[in-house]
C-alpha cells in the first residue's frame, strides 16, 4: 500500500502557461521525491501597457511517500 501527500506551488513563465506549468514541475521534482502527477488549480496572468506580462499557474503536485 502506498500513502500520497499533495503539496500547492505557484510557478510562473514570461513565455505561456505551458511553460509556467512545466517548469513548476521540473522545479518540484528537484525537491520532492517520487512525484506523480499534477494539476492546474488557477491560472492566471499580469497585464502591462496592454500586453500579458506573465503567466501564473497554481499547481497541486502529487508525490508518493516512501517507506
Amino acid at each position: 500500500m502506498s500513502v500520497a501527500r499533495v503539496t500547492e506551488i505557484i510557478s510562473s513563465s514570461k513565455k505561456s502557461f505551458e511553460d509556467a506549468i512545466e517548469s513548476g514541475v521540473e522545479r518540484a521534482s528537484k525537491t520532492l521525491k517520487n512525484v506523480e502527477g499534477a494539476w492546474v488549480q488557477d491560472q492566471k496572468c499580469t497585464v502591462k501597457n496592454g500586453k500579458i506580462s506573465e503567466y501564473r499557474v497554481i499547481l497541486k503536485v502529487t508525490f508518493v511517500l516512501e517507506d
